[in-house]
């Protein structure tokens, strides 16, 4: 019987990721082929082959991101980004929304922002109980004419879904920074701690920020 355990086991590992891996791919493809739908009828890959074939909505999504991005990129392309914009904000409810949305792709997606750039080690929910956390900038506003000292905005996850969690302000001699990619630190969030990230040359812990 222990053997048959072990067995099951092993089994189990080998299929349960595999199964939520082909799961997750397999709604991401199906979402993404929705965007077909936007397609003239005639056009649609289901009637022109005379089968369905998944995968075309992700084609397609992709060269939509990828003309849009090129138009985008000229100058006449931020022109018009910046009238759609400027239109966008005179809408209300649309305005407050889309402002929002838009200040925080901005700082994710941009190049030159810090945002998710760096993994840290801080003391949450209280002193003494480490978790990981990922720097998003600095505070601003009239909340850093309150902060006295310096501080980090810091995004503190829960797991194992790290889509949800905390923000936090947190006093940057306080804040370690780890050495380790902020793909590393998801993954060793989102495994609860099961998927190691490989140990750095160096100590592990380095100085303060």
């Amino acid at each position: 019987m222990s053997s048959v355990r072990r067995w099951l086991l092993a089994g189990l590992l080998v299929l349960v990721p595999l199964a939520i891996t082909l799961a997750v791919l397999n709604w991401i493809v199906g979402t993404l082929d929705q965007t077909l739908l936007i397609l003239p009828a005639a056009w649609h890959p289901d009637k022109l082959l005379g089968f369905h074939i998944p995968g075309f909505g992700v084609l397609l999504m992709l060269a939509i991101v990828l003309l849009m991005g090129a138009i985008a990129s000229n100058f006449f392309g931020r022109k018009l980004v910046h009238w759609g914009n400027s239109l966008l904000h005179r809408i209300p409810i649309v305005r407050s929304i889309y402002s929002s949305v838009k200040q925080v792709s901005d700082t994710v997606f941009s190049e030159n922002g810090n945002a998710f750039r760096k993994a840290l080690l801080v003391q949450w929910p209280r002193e003494g109980v480490w978790t990981i956390g990922f720097l998003t900038g600095l505070p601003g506003g009239d909340v850093a004419n309150h902060l006295h000292g310096e501080y980090l905005s810091v995004y503190v996850p829960t797991t194992p879904n790290p889509t949800g969690g905390y923000f936090v302000m947190l006093k940057k001699s306080e804040c370690i920074e780890l050495r380790m990619s902020v793909d590393e630190a998801l993954t060793y969030v989102i495994s609860m701690g099961v998927v190691v990230p490989a140990k750095p040359a160096t100590s592990p812990l380095n100085p303060p920020l």
